[in-house]
């Protein structure tokens, strides 16, 4: 009997080999024919107005990104917070969960490749109906025990690939799940240094503003002593605590932003909001990277996880029309059963007590009403959206570099205009107090003076806060250098990446 079974078997796994897999076969989309990301040519570097606080920044072509990118900024809080994020953001356990399961999904998948073995053992006491029947027994005794030991064994020969490529759908949605973690990953380091800038921008705009409220106060008090001595008018000194107030309204707002920030940094953090941050920012703690690392274009393709997961979700729809295919053909099943049954335990397995049965089935669809032509239809289509959401990715994608690369380049003239006018606002300001004390000039010259001087000094924060913001977001758009990091554990315990008959390629 075992040998008639491992016959089977044996047919059953030559028919799986001489086999083959029904639709289309997955070919790797070609990367973009692009030599750059935009029309014209890019500067060699990015001037601003090439002080120590304002560096000029560098583009490297081919260049590689480092997996802790965010080391660029030479900030030690940074590094701690973002360190600690990883360990502790629960969108990143979440991702790595989902992972987990679409690989066990595949390894429940291939299961379909090998025979299904049920073992079964069957006792039972029985008494025969003496009045009806004639006893079961060969002794003629109307009470019986039986034991029944039962292996049997199913299978389906995969003759047209759809166990196959079945699996090739679950490795590549598996696949797809991999770069969604890269993706939650680039994500999470990118927003933990937006908003680390953007404290630091809100920190120097309520310095700025704290500042020119502690001029207007020193406006009104001047103003206060000249209306003592007769010089100036009541209107005047009311006219300028309205301005006063008005100045110190606007700290209320930027307390808020700040305070909002932190909860923010708090929640990437994976803390509540009642838990302190320790650390925090000023645009002083953050070092403006002077080299930028630019991928070619035909590597972006390779480095984007948006990118890399769309391509998964394509090779999975395309392996989903075989599915659709394979489920009009033929269905092979061979099932083989042996096992023996007797009165007594102590006999089960003695002469002329064994059984077997060997049987085979095919099964072929006839008429459905067209649910599985339609099916199939279906299939196709999805492999076409697939392949149109693939495409405008990557379309997206160029873009995202390339604004980026424009708001670089606009950053830096920003820089140099508003630190060129905030200056010169400054300078003006000192002068105009001077007079002022003098009594050379009216408090509304002043009052311009100042109120120039603090739209030129948030104007520079800002600008100077949007460079590094930007350079944040062009890192970002490169993929953010994933493929050179080992903080956030990807790989399966079982091999390399995601398992399966046709493996997932390593981008790099």
């Amino acid at each position: 009997m075992t040998c008639r079974i491992g016959s089977v078997v044996g047919v059953a796994t030559m028919s799986l080999l001489v086999g083959c897999a029904v639709g289309p076969d997955f070919q790797q989309p070609k990367p973009p024919l692009a030599e750059s990301y935009l029309p014209e040519k890019l500067p060699p570097q990015f001037v601003a107005d090439g002080s120590e606080a304002n560096p000029a920044q560098r583009l490297t072509p081919g260049g590689d990104i480092a997996g802790a990118w965010w080391a660029m900024f030479q900030s030690q809080p940074l590094d701690d917070l973002i360190a600690r994020a990883i360990k502790q953001n629960p969108n990143l356990t979440a991702a790595q969960a989902v992972l987990k399961q679409a690989r066990e999904t595949v390894y429940a998948q291939q299961a379909s490749f090998f025979p299904t073995i049920i073992g079964t053992f069957s006792p039972s006491r029985n008494k025969t109906p003496t009045a009806a029947l004639s006893p079961a027994s060969a002794s003629g005794n109307p009470y019986y025990s039986l034991h029944t030991a039962q292996l049997s064994i199913s299978y389906n020969p995969d003759v047209f690939g759809l166990n196959r490529r079945q699996t090739e759908s679950d490795v590549a949605l598996a696949e797809a799940q991999r770069y969604q973690l890269e993706a939650v990953y680039l994500t999470l380091t990118s927003n933990l240094v937006l908003a680390a800038v953007t404290e630091a921008s809100i920190r120097a705009q309520i310095q700025a503003t704290e500042e020119i409220v502690r001029v207007e106060r020193g406006v009104l008090e001047i103003l206060r002593k000249q209306q003592k001595l007769g010089q100036i008018a009541q209107l005047d000194v009311l006219s300028q605590q309205a301005i006063t107030a008005q100045a110190e309204a606007t700290l209320p707002p930027l307390v808020k932003q700040l305070g909002q920030q932190r909860d923010l940094l708090a929640a990437l953090s994976g803390s509540l909001s009642n838990e302190a941050v320790p650390e925090s920012f000023t645009l002083e703690s953050l070092h403006l990277p002077e080299q930028l690392p630019l991928s070619l274009p035909s590597r972006l393709v390779e480095q984007r996880p948006d990118i890399k997961q769309a391509e998964a979700n394509l090779h999975a729809s395309s392996a989903l029309v075989g599915v659709a295919v394979a489920d009009r053909l033929p269905l092979l099943n061979l099932t083989a059963q042996g096992g023996s049954q007797a009165n007594a335990l102590n006999g089960l397995f003695k002469s002329g007590t064994g059984f077997w049965t060997l049987a085979g089935s095919v099964m072929q669809p006839i008429f459905d009403g067209g649910a599985l032509l339609h099916r199939e239809r279906g299939a196709r289509a999805a492999l076409e959206q697939a392949a149109a959401q693939y495409q405008s990715t990557v379309i997206s994608a160029f873009q995202n570099v390339a604004d980026s690369l424009q708001a670089l380049k606009a950053d830096a003239d920003t820089v140099r205009l508003a630190t060129v006018a905030s200056t010169t606002a400054d300078t003006a300001l000192r002068i105009t107090q001077d007079q002022l004390r003098l009594g050379q000039v009216s408090y509304l010259a002043q009052l311009n003076a100042q109120q120039t001087a603090l739209q030129a000094r948030l104007t520079l924060v800002q600008a100077v806060a949007a460079r590094l913001s930007d350079t944040a977001a062009l890192i970002q758009a490169l993929g953010g250098g994933w493929w050179n990091r080992t903080d956030v554990a990807t790989e399966d315990p079982r091999g390399d990446n995601v398992p399966g008959l046709f493996g997932a390629h390593s981008s790099r």
